[in-house]
């Protein structure tokens, strides 16, 4: 029900998963895996996979901590977004790709929660599109020593509000991994 005109199409978004963004990372391994089943039921449907990369003074471009983890592949012919904003769409050509693959529908998983998910969350919802957040396949480390909550409540919190995300002609949801339905709304 996405607000774009003649976006039918769904995509995964997969934001973030680097190695030194997700090192130390809430439930890392249990996400990493959900994400690479949602990775390979996406491309046996034939939905597209996005793949976004952050860089910044602490993940330089072509560093270790920068590059994807090891158990998750960008496919050749995925696109693969760099930015240096939260929000994935800031600055970037993401909204370029998703209009030329026809996409309003992002079904998206990553790290981390409290960042990037959140900024990218929003940022794809006020542009008009569907977006589900799949609520085992999203992570973050612990920043508790900064004042935040323990991981686990910042990772249930955002499932919480995300779940009751309204607005006209958009609809947001959360699933877990094992409900994902690429063809159907939240």
């Amino acid at each position: 029900m996405t607000t774009l005109e003649n976006r039918p199409n769904t995509a995964l978004l997969v934001v973030d998963m680097q190695n030194g963004v997700v090192a130390e990372a809430q439930g890392r391994d249990a996400v990493v895996k959900n994400i690479a089943s949602l990775v390979e039921q996406a491309r046996r449907k034939e939905i597209a996979v996005v793949w976004v990369q952050h860089s910044s003074e602490q993940l330089g471009s072509g560093s270790d901590a920068w590059r994807i983890v090891s158990e998750l592949i960008p496919g050749e012919a995925e696109p693969l977004i760099g930015k240096r904003y939260g929000d994935a769409f800031e600055g970037t050509q993401l909204e370029a790709v998703l209009s030329g693959l026809g996409v309003g529908r992002l079904v998206v998983v990553g790290a981390q929660t409290d960042a990037c998910i959140r900024s990218t969350l929003h940022g794809a919802f006020v542009r008009g599109y569907d977006v589900v957040l799949v609520g085992d396949a999203h992570t973050t480390e612990d920043h508790t020593r900064w004042g935040a909550p323990p991981p686990d409540k910042v990772i249930a919190h955002t499932n919480l509000y995300w779940a009751y995300q309204a607005a006209p002609g958009r609809e947001a949801g959360v699933v877990d991994t094992r409900d994902v339905d690429f063809g159907a709304p939240p």
